[in-house]
């Protein structure tokens, strides 16, 4: 860090700049267009002053419902950070401005400070208590190297050596304004919306503010009160989704638009609530979106309903000892036992540490037998944080025993941080087969290594030589064009290849999608 700059003016920077939605920081882009002037004593008083001197209580967004408690919104900024833990475990996030107060606590830390907050000015930060106190090795030799670190804490090495310079020289300046551009301009070089989410997926439909209808039987929904998590990981590929930014965020308002697009919408048979994190959303918001399906004869086509959550990892607790814990698997159980619907937890779990404490293990096993919910399992594969068959294979051993299913192994896709945590879809390869090798039958539900891109889901399934030429064999386990699904198609063998537009075709032949990313018509079948 500067010797001439001190923390408490990049504390005020990151105020100003920090990426998070909803109470963890002020964003860009809501400074500049909603939120009044704020002075510097922000980071120490209760309150906000505007420019008429007139003290103002910090105003959070509907998405902070989690941590209010008695209906009062909590402040991250205003406590400093970090409160004292309730008996209850009471959720708290641990914001940008609290790495000071985790580095009391584990000093470790104190090294990387100025590290961390100056790439939060990018990458969305927000850590749970419990994932900081449980899950990383604060007495690893090199803390930066412990996967668990690496999830949450952003590093100024995510950033490409000229968006790192510019980043570092905005900030020296000390001009908050041309700081805040910067930020966007970077923000904006890094594909906040990939796979075409926005310009393809989204429905033409005003009232639709936060569905994605990519495949024909399956709708995504991004409740609005559900665009945040318990904690951020570092390569999140839905970061647009916390920077305040509401023209690059999904979130679904209400749940009347949603139930009239699936009552004309027949072929679509499952429903996956997603985000963000739906589980960060209080349990009778939930049930606006859930509690209809309970009835059977309520849009009887929709069979499935999965929810996408990384709170096993973050904060088990929601299912344990949160308030209202009970409720929220009672629902469950009840969307299972009286709707006669399957309900699905797609648990984002990256690594078997996140399955060794026994709050996770509590939760797990309540999802299970109370809740008669499936849990599946799914991840990227990451640099630095689980490539190594070694660790898949332990892994998914681990969940088979607790009767989670392995689902998915993803590739990094292709925003934010890609360049940093990317693993060449040749190394990913190896690295899933060695897996399944050292693997009972029970764990070859997990398919990978997947890239979902905007074609679709395209599975690498082997390397081989075709035609005398080195080739990668893959196939689409989703597409936008179902008459390629499950059809195998080959591509050139490129060891540094990455994501789907590195591939090149084998001489004679075309790869299924064009220029645009998009499939080309089906040729006709051989069978």
């Amino acid at each position: 860090m500067p010797s001439n700059i001190s923390y408490r003016y990049l504390s005020f920077l990151t105020l100003l700049a920090a990426s998070a939605q909803c109470g963890d920081a002020f964003t860009p882009a809501s400074l500049s267009s909603r939120r009044p002037s704020a002075s510097l004593n922000v980071l120490f008083d209760p309150i906000v002053e505007n420019n008429k001197q007139e003290p103002i209580q910090v105003e959070l967004g509907e998405d902070d419902l989690f941590v209010q408690p008695n209906n009062i919104p909590s402040n991250d900024v205003a406590t400093n950070g970090l409160l004292e833990m309730q008996p209850t475990e009471r959720y708290k996030a641990i914001s940008l401005q609290a790495v000071d107060k985790v580095a009391e606590k584990h000093p470790a830390l104190l090294p990387h400070l100025y590290d961390v907050k100056l790439a939060g000015m990018v990458f969305p930060f927000k850590a749970s208590p419990y994932y900081v106190d449980e899950l990383i090795d604060w007495e690893a030799e090199d803390v930066r190297q412990d996967p668990f670190y690496k999830l949450v804490f952003p590093t100024l090495d995510m950033l490409s050596d000229d968006h790192r310079a510019k980043l570092e020289a905005a900030y020296e300046e000390g001009d908050p304004k041309n700081l805040i551009r910067t930020v966007e301009e970077i923000r904006a070089d890094l594909n906040p919306h990939p796979a075409g989410q926005k310009a393809l997926n989204a429905p033409k439909e005003n009232s639709l503010t936060g569905v994605q209808h990519k495949y024909s039987e399956t709708v995504l929904v991004f409740p609005a009160a559900g665009q945040t998590c318990h904690a951020y990981c570092t390569y999140c590929f839905r970061w647009a989704q916390f920077i305040g930014d509401d023209e690059l965020r999904f979130a679904q308002k209400e749940a009347n638009s949603l139930f009239e697009y699936l009552e004309k919408h027949e072929e679509v048979s499952d429903i996956l609530m997603t985000g963000g994190d739906p589980m960060v959303m209080r349990t009778k918001s939930l049930a606006q979106y859930l509690e209809p399906l309970t009835d059977p004869n309520f849009l009887p086509h929709i069979k499935n309903i999965r929810i996408g959550t990384r709170s096993l990892s973050f904060w088990p607790q929601r299912f344990t000892t949160d308030k209202d814990a009970d409720e929220v698997i009672e629902l469950l159980r009840r969307i299972r036992e009286e709707g006669g619907r399957h309900v699905a937890i797609m648990a984002h779990l990256s690594h078997e540490r996140e399955l060794s404490t026994d709050k996770v293990k509590a939760a797990i096993n309540r999802i299970q037998k109370e809740a008669y919910a499936t849990i599946r399992s799914q991840s990227p594969v990451m640099r630095g944080i689980n490539d190594s068959s070694e660790v898949w294979a332990e892994k998914w051993r681990t969940e088979v025993n607790m009767g989670i299913i392995p689902y998915y192994m993803f590739m990094a896709r292709d925003t934010g941080a890609q360049a940093f945590f990317d693993v060449p879809m040749a190394k990913a390869h190896k690295i899933y087969s060695d897996a399944l090798r050292n693997c009972s039958g029970l764990i070859r539900t997990a398919r990978g290594p997947s890239m979902s891109c905007t074609p679709g889901k395209v599975e690498v399934t082997g390397v081989e030589e075709i035609m005398g030429q080195k080739a990668f064999i893959l196939r689409f386990l989703q597409c936008r064009d179902e008459g390629w699904i499950g059809r195998p198609f080959f591509a050139k063998y490129d060891p540094k290849a990455v994501w789907f537009d590195d591939l090149e075709p084998l001489e004679g032949m075309q790869l299924p999608w064009d220029e645009s990313g998009l499939p080309r018509p089906v040729p006709d079948t051989v069978y």
